[in-house]
């Protein structure tokens, strides 16, 4: 498991931050979305950090900080909220 590696099992570097493109939008029920959570929420533990990629409202909610990014025909930028 790539999660294994983050805590530096098997010799290797720890991973420190992990960025996932989520692509849960297909998922079936608010359930099934509630267990994705749980797990995503879980991979932030030990000081990693873990950046999920989103357009599901519901979860982009339960992530503790987001960083937005906002386009407009002079350009793009991001907001950071905490």
């Amino acid at each position: 498991r790539l999660a294994d590696l983050g805590a530096g099992a098997y010799g290797h570097e720890a991973l420190e931050s992990l960025f996932i493109d989520e692509g849960f939008g297909a998922l079936d029920t608010d359930e099934t979305l509630d267990q994705v959570i749980e797990a995503l929420e879980a991979l932030q533990t030990n000081h990693r950090v873990l950046g999920v990629i989103t357009h599901l409202t519901q979860l982009a909610e339960r992530m503790p900080a987001h960083i937005r990014v906002k386009k407009a025909p002079e350009g793009s930028w991001i907001e950071v909220e905490r």
